[in-house]
């Protein structure tokens, strides 16, 4: 057998095999079994996708199959979502379309397939930063049949389980677009176990160095914190077993993304992440009606036998989350001093927690065939839909408000539960109850006490909304809403009254020109808006509708050429006019265009960086780093996980390059150090001594102020890498008080 002809057999029994582990786990599922409709699926995408490789060099077939195995064992769908997985890129890659879909498979699997085809190229495509129109497209598919996006959720999934195979540049965008936006939706969508990978598999792409570092720290560790968790579950679980529970405990360790997250917003080492793992324990109870009890019973076995923390019991088991999760939270001070979170769940708990909405199926009795639990949460996304932001990133960031969202309960006169975002004020209230309240409400009373509709909601308030048919909406009230809804629906009434004005400037202004018998043209138009500091013609007409500019004689002067700005007039009369003698300038040099598939190396020759330092987030060599191609091809060097660049990644992918830094011990980069401690005689020469003599920094600034025995304090500092930088905060470390150094975030 010539060898090409034995590599096609390997693929032939590979793929084979791929497919027989995908069709033995959804055998072993609770769903109906409908083998015959899978199996004409798979054949029809194998044949559709012959001879396409992936980037990998793997047969393209491999992709699809992975995809469905997600969407049946780790997310627990059915027949038709696995169809549709293995068809899921057919249409987009193929000849065959949509129609070719349903007349082989019928019209529910060619819609879903149909909803993930039109949503390929939107805000998760190459053109993800083109219009709002295209993440507004996938929402309002998601709307109406929730199984597109949690397929959608599969394919991001595996095509991250396999980003060791793209380019650089490649590897930042669906990082920075999978923390971005699927990350957040997997919360929402209750998808924990995909969320936590999502996270983890970004965060290993972007910073590589540092997630290693996480990784080999969690493992150095292991032997030490099974040691503390063995004493700890120990009592525990000697008086459950006495009380008769059949159950499992365990310790679950933080996520690598998550323990990082920890070290930067504290400013603190691996070493004093103390909440490092949660315990859990997981029991059976055969009827649900005793679920509660018995997380309180299990509470109680706990509290008798560890001290409590007052502050940090969730009791997520009466009020469950809105994405469905449902658990009994509490934190004990464990046997080695430190604070022990324990979750408390039943096995569907769990299974609920783990899976999210898809589990619920699971459970559900009779034939509903997959239908969605998420219906409050869709209603609230069609609510947008119909009133979209006209710049897709700021539509994106609106959803996002409500997705990362923690959420408090309160109570309306009559006793009806709400859910708002933590945050959410009166304002928000009266918009979640009907737009109409929020048009026109004008206060609040809160547990019976008046307060103004800035005022922010805790759980448990009992709330009335206080209306005028006199009030209107206010552009101020922007600044007081939390929620989506209400900011979609202000932002939509604020256009509609501005519109209004607008179109009523253009009538002053139209009758203030004929009148004069001056015709309106784009150059007279431009030269208006610049001499009155103004970037759009809605600008102008807005401020001469609303009374702001009023037509009259200056007006005049600037249309017909004798008016400019104050400052310009000045600079005129001091200086002269010199345009006379001036020779016109030479255009500037174009940049050379930038290969963004090469790695770009950040270097400075003679002074003249070949690059721009973001003024969001001062990069130092060290920084893991990305680069941003401006129109001019200069190359703006963020910070990966700068919320700047995060939004670039998931907006403008091929402007991306990835970068590097050139090694270089001749320039100096500016950095800020946060420095706190007990405060004793002498710790400031000391502190000083470090940074000047012993490890030659040039210091250029610092300051330090002492209140009741503890000081805080900044050093500003120039360095050449971050090297350097956490040397030096190793170093004030170990200065007898000083309890913290770190460097500030920008």
């Amino acid at each position: 057998m010539e060898p090409s002809d034995q590599a096609y057999t390997n693929e032939e029994q590979l793929i084979e095999d791929k497919f027989q582990e995908l069709l033995n786990g959804y055998l072993n599922s609770n769903h109906r079994k409908k083998v015959e409709i899978i199996e004409r699926a798979f054949k029809f995408a194998k044949e559709a996708h012959k001879g396409i490789r992936r980037r990998s060099g793997e047969p393209y077939i491999l992709h699809p199959i992975a995809v469905a195995r997600i969407v049946s064992q780790e997310i627990g769908l059915g027949s038709t979502s696995i169809c549709a997985a293995l068809l899921h890129d057919v249409v987009e890659d193929t000849e065959y379309t949509v129609e070719d879909i349903e007349n082989h498979f019928g019209k529910k699997i060619a819609s879903i397939v149909d909803g993930l085809t039109k949503i390929s190229g939107g805000i998760f495509g190459d053109q993800a930063s083109a219009q709002a129109e295209n993440f507004r497209r996938l929402l309002l598919t998601m709307s109406e049949d929730i199984r597109v996006i949690l397929i959608k959720m599969a394919d991001r999934l595996h095509n991250m389980r396999t980003l060791g195979s793209m380019l650089p540049s490649k590897q930042y965008k669906i990082a920075g677009e999978t923390l971005y936006i699927y990350a957040p939706l997997a919360h929402r969508l209750g998808l924990f176990a995909i969320k936590t990978e999502l996270e983890d598999l970004a965060f290993k792409y972007e910073h590589p160095e540092a997630y290693n570092q996480i990784k080999q720290k969690i493992a150095e560790t292991e032997e030490s914190r099974q040691q503390i968790y063995n004493n700890f579950a120990k009592p525990i679980v000697a008086k459950l077993k006495e009380l008769g529970f059949d159950f499992e405990i365990k310790a679950r360790v933080k996520s690598i993304y998550s323990i990082w997250n920890k070290m930067e917003s504290k400013h603190i080492p691996f070493e004093e992440v103390y909440d490092l793992y949660a315990v859990r324990i997981i029991f059976k109870c055969p009827n649900e009606a005793d679920e509660k009890k018995e997380c309180w019973t299990i509470y109680s076995v706990i509290t008798d036998i560890y001290k409590l923390h007052p502050e940090r019991t969730r009791d997520w088991v009466s009020r469950p989350k809105a994405n469905g999760y449902k658990a009994l939270h509490l934190t004990v001070m464990g046997p080695d001093g430190n604070w022990i979170e324990v979750q408390i769940r039943s096995e569907k708990m769990d299974e609920i927690a783990e899976r999210g909405f898809a589990a619920h199926w699971k459970y559900k009795v009779g034939n509903s065939d997959e239908e969605s639990e998420l219906d409050i949460w869709l209603k609230t996304i069609k609510d947008i839909l119909e009133h979209p932001e006209p710049n897709a990133i700021d539509f994106l960031d609106t959803i996002k408000l409500n997705l990362f969202s923690t959420e408090i309960f309160v109570f309306t006169p009559k006793g009806d539960l709400i859910t708002l975002p933590k945050d959410a004020t009166a304002l928000d209230l009266a918009f979640t109850l009907h737009s109409d309240l929020g048009f026109h409400c004008i206060a609040a009373k809160v547990n019976h006490r008046l307060v103004p509709l800035s005022q922010k909601l805790h759980s448990g308030d009992q709330v009335e909304i206080l209306t005028s048919k006199s009030q209107t909406p206010k552009e101020e009230w922007l600044n007081l809403v939390t929620t989506a809804k209400a900011r979609s629906r202000l932002l939509a009434a604020l256009r509609k009254d501005r519109r209004k004005i607008i179109a009523k400037g253009e009538a002053q202004l139209k009758e203030f020109l004929e009148s004069n018998h001056i015709e309106l043209n784009n150059e007279l138009m431009t030269k208006i808006l610049s001499n009155l500091g103004l970037q759009h013609r809605d600008d102008l007409l807005f401020k001469i509708g609303n009374e702001e500019i009023t037509l009259n004689e200056n007006i005049k002067k600037i249309i017909k050429g004798k008016s400019l700005n104050p400052f310009m007039r000045y600079l005129k009369l001091s200086f002269g006019n010199s345009n006379k003698n001036e020779q016109p300038k030479a255009p500037a040099p174009q940049q050379p265009t930038i290969d963004r598939k090469q790695t770009y190396i950040l270097r400075d020759e003679n002074g003249v960086k070949n690059y721009k330092v973001a003024d969001c987030c001062c990069p130092i060599p060290g920084d893991d780093v990305l680069g941003y191609v401006e129109d001019d091809e200069t190359v703006v060097v963020h910070k990966r996980e700068c919320p700047v660049a995060m939004r670039l990644k998931s907006s403008f992918g091929p402007r991306l390059v990835s970068t590097q830094w050139e090694a270089s011990e001749s320039l100096s980069f500016p950095a800020k150090i946060e420095i706190q401690g007990i405060d004793r005689m002498g710790i400031l020469n000391e502190i000083t001594r470090v940074i000047s003599n012993e490890l030659m920094i040039d210091m250029r600034g610092l300051s330090i102020q002492a209140n009741e025995g503890v000081f805080n304090g900044t050093v500003n500092i120039m360095v050449h890498d971050t090297r350097v930088i956490e040397s030096l905060c190793n170093k004030l470390r170990k200065i007898k008080g000083v309890q913290k150094a770190a460097r500030c975030k920008e």
